[in-house]
């Protein structure tokens, strides 16, 4: 490989692209349809928003778990409906995420219920903030690089 080829890419032009796996191409398409970027172009900052709020979907369960097995609130019950109503919002904000803002706006609303949580169980303030710094990081950088990618375009067509 010579020193100005970027990794991945074939040296010579003639050479075959990468060709993904079935599921890596499965997992891929995956990720751009939950995003929305079958319809209208693709969105990193739509993208990077529904990998967080994946992730953030599982620690959500896990806290409503940890409120029901520490018995912190009175019915015990009522942290796995508090733990299974936040993870349905961020369903509900995964399934608009193909919407213009809407699926943002939602992840905005579920992470300040997220740092609310820390009112109930005061170590969830740490996943709380570290999401909410991740959510932050990934709305400003994506937002910068479809703006990178829409000046590109325009430039050159």
């Amino acid at each position: 490989m010579s020193g100005t080829q970027r990794p991945g890419l074939p040296e010579d032009p003639n050479e075959p692209e990468l060709v993904l796996s079935p599921s890596e191409t499965m997992a891929h398409n995956s990720a751009m349809r939950i995003s929305g970027s079958t319809r209208g172009g693709t969105s990193t900052q739509r993208s990077l928003a529904s990998i967080v709020l994946g992730f953030e979907l599982i620690v959500v369960v896990l806290i409503g778990l940890t409120l029901y097995g520490l018995g912190t609130l009175e019915p015990r019950e009522l942290g796995l409906y508090l733990g299974g109503g936040l993870a349905v919002v961020i369903i509900l904000g995964l399934a608009l995420m193909r919407r213009d803002r809407v699926g943002i706006t939602i992840g905005w609303v579920v992470h300040g219920l997220m740092l609310a949580t820390a009112f109930l169980l005061p170590m969830a303030l740490i996943v709380g903030i570290l999401f909410t710094a991740l959510w932050v990081y990934c709305m400003v950088k994506g937002s910068q690089m479809d703006r990178d990618r829409a000046a590109w375009i325009a430039a050159n067509s």
